[in-house]
């Protein structure tokens, strides 16, 4: 019989290949102990750069499927284990009482059917809210196919729940995953939208509803392991943020964990191409970029030498320089080195003044990359003439000089 101890170390280490689990927009209120603010909890840092930790756990990697590329997969011979709902209930407590966490990411392998492994991962979350008054962040990995039923228990008791997509095509699933299909994938994030989009509906209208997934739903995309183009990943992203109403897609770049013919020979995982995801990621997201814009089939794969603002204003340089005193917030936005509180200290400026060169210096705005794009009063900013030959040499220079091996992202 596997004991707790090894039970909480073997199904801790089967969770580390999940990445959708941070969170953001959850305040729930009423709880007897543990906290979530309106930033929520992250696995690692939260808005304030403090440092948040958040119990990560399969409820069993057991499973029916027997994906390719999934270190769980059916044939693989593997410690096994499966938690009871009592166990991953007293070890949340006992952790949060410890002051080890501050939530709860919970997700697991299929183990007898999908019904059942998804109904005891919402008694947990409805034990630790109902009985122990839990007031702190839960995540859920719903189960493809599970009932809407089912769904909405777990969106009462949730802060955010996920229906892992796993590869950006239906050909790339059934080849490396062909127990699973995209109706079944698809048929719960459809749902789950639906369900939050009332709750948020309600709530404008000044109802009282139950809660339903107060942070949202996300999904989390393999990268790598088939061999889609960042273009048809960044379009099917997109379209599950208008479809669905989905809060996060998240990219998870490939690690080989098994060996198998059909997948790719890789030395080591594209975590540069993952980081060039997430940036085109939050640029359509958050600053209105299209994905048709970002690539095309004449390019259809980011820029492993600059990051994608840069990449399409390089491709558009017609529309460069824009003058600070009359270009619209949108297209300051679209200035690489400008962000939303750059373009937001412009626009809010010249209403009252005419902005000059020194008065960017006051407002704080970082120039450096910015200056190539811009102009005052018809006065180019950057290096004479602005041609595409000169910024390619300035930017890779730029790029090139103090920038340590792993960095942040830089999304503006």
């Amino acid at each position: 019989m596997t004991s707790l101890n090894d039970k909480i170390r073997i199904l801790t280490e089967a969770a580390r290949y999940d990445a959708s689990c941070s969170s953001s927009g959850s305040e729930r209120q009423g709880g007897q102990f543990g906290a979530t603010s309106v930033g929520g909890i992250c696995h690692s840092w939260s808005a304030d750069g403090r440092c948040i930790s958040l119990l990560k756990l399969l409820m069993s990697n057991e499973c029916l499927y027997d994906c390719v590329y999934c270190a769980n997969r059916k044939s693989n011979p593997i410690e096994r284990a499966t938690f009871t709902v009592k166990e991953v209930v007293d070890i949340t407590v006992n952790f949060y009482r410890r002051n080890y966490i501050e939530g709860l990411f919970l997700s697991s392998g299929v183990c007898g059917n999908g019904e059942s492994t998804m109904e005891n991962m919402v008694q947990v979350a409805e034990i630790l809210r109902n009985k122990y008054k839990f007031g702190g962040y839960i995540h859920l990995k719903v189960i493809p196919g599970t009932r809407n039923e089912l769904i909405q228990r777990a969106g009462l008791y949730a802060d955010r729940l996920s229906v892992n997509i796993e590869l950006p095509s239906e050909k790339s699933l059934q080849v490396l995953a062909p127990a699973k299909t995209k109706p079944r994938i698809f048929e719960p994030m459809q749902a789950i939208g639906e369900m939050h989009s009332n709750y948020k509906m309600a709530r404008k209208q000044h109802k009282k509803p139950e809660r339903f997934a107060p942070a949202g739903h996300s999904t989390q995309m393999i990268v790598g392991a088939s061999p889609e183009s960042d273009s048809q990943i960044l379009k099917l992203s997109e379209g599950l943020y208008n479809k669905f109403n989905l809060k996060r897609v998240y990219y998870s770049a490939y690690i080989p964990v098994n060996k198998d013919n059909l997948l790719p020979a890789v030395n080591t995982p594209p975590l540069k191409r993952e980081h060039r995801l997430y940036q085109a990621d939050w640029l359509i997201r958050q600053y209105g970029f299209k994905a048709s814009e970002l690539l095309d089939d004449a390019n259809p794969n980011l820029s492993m030498d600059f990051d994608p603002k840069v990449q399409w204003a390089l491709r558009n340089l017609n529309l460069f320089p824009v003058d600070v005193n009359r270009a619209s917030f949108d297209m300051l936005l679209r200035v690489p080195g400008l962000g939303m509180r750059s373009a937001a200290k412009i626009c809010n400026m010249r209403r009252s003044t005419i902005i000059r060169e020194e008065d960017l210096k006051k407002l704080r705005i970082v120039m450096k990359r910015a200056r190539f794009f811009l102009s005052i009063n018809d006065k180019y900013l950057g290096p004479k003439p602005l041609s595409y030959d000169r910024l390619l040499v300035e930017l890779t220079s730029m790029e090139r000089v103090g920038r340590p091996q792993f960095y942040q992202p830089m999304l503006f």
